[in-house]
């Protein structure tokens, strides 16, 4: 794995058991735990992309688990002018044309420098736009879909394979396991304890509630 992974990991609402477990899984991880003043919580994650490297990086959320052979997430080809992304095969939101999972990313940061400066350009805006008009909730949310709508604007968005990852709850119940693995675009999601061999990472919050 040559390029560098960042995690932020601001707030108390994730303890030092986060770093602890990714390092478990990518020695050379990096975690950002300054916030930045003007972009609270996961809204962070936009200073990576005002960083001055040449090569590919990726920026992922803290929540996740990796499982199998997943390092391959990490080695995915792109070039620039590309971004990585993971396409939701269950519903973040009932706005049509968002596709993305925001737990995970792959790109150049220098191709990316046009959206950073969207952001600081007016952040108080920006971090209210997708609760105002309806596409997520507050009252800290957004990230995603203004970085979807971003890179449409001038890369071309490209997705890691769907069976590669998924979401998952604290004790899902029976009927929403039963409405995962049907929804998932393989065989099956989860069965009997296991995730299925070909998921590598699952984007695993406390506080989310899948929709399938």
């Amino acid at each position: 794995m040559g390029q560098k992974v960042l995690v932020v990991r601001v707030g108390d609402k994730y303890g030092i058991e986060y770093e602890t477990y990714l390092k478990s899984k990518l020695p050379d991880i990096e975690f950002i735990t300054t916030e930045h003043p003007l972009l609270p919580l996961q809204w962070t994650k936009m200073t990576c992309m005002n960083m001055d490297i040449d090569e590919p990086i990726v920026v992922m959320d803290i929540d996740v688990i990796l499982e199998n052979n997943y390092m391959e997430m990490f080695d995915y080809p792109i070039e620039r002018g590309q971004f990585l992304a993971m396409k939701s095969w269950w519903t973040d939101t009932s706005k049509p044309g968002y596709t993305i999972n925001g737990g995970f990313y792959k790109y150049y940061p220098k191709d990316c420098k046009y959206i950073y400066e969207k952001m600081m350009s007016n952040p108080e805006y920006w971090q209210n736009y997708y609760i105002e008009n309806g596409t997520t909730h507050g009252p800290v949310n957004g990230e995603q879909y203004f970085v979807e709508d971003s890179v449409r604007e001038k890369l071309e968005l490209i997705y890691l394979p769907q069976t590669w990852y998924g979401k998952m709850k604290l004790n899902p119940p029976k009927e929403w396991l039963i409405g995962c693995n049907l929804a998932y675009p393989g065989d099956w999601f989860y069965l009997d304890g296991e995730f299925n061999e070909d998921v590598k990472l699952i984007h695993f919050q406390k506080t989310h509630s899948l929709h399938v």
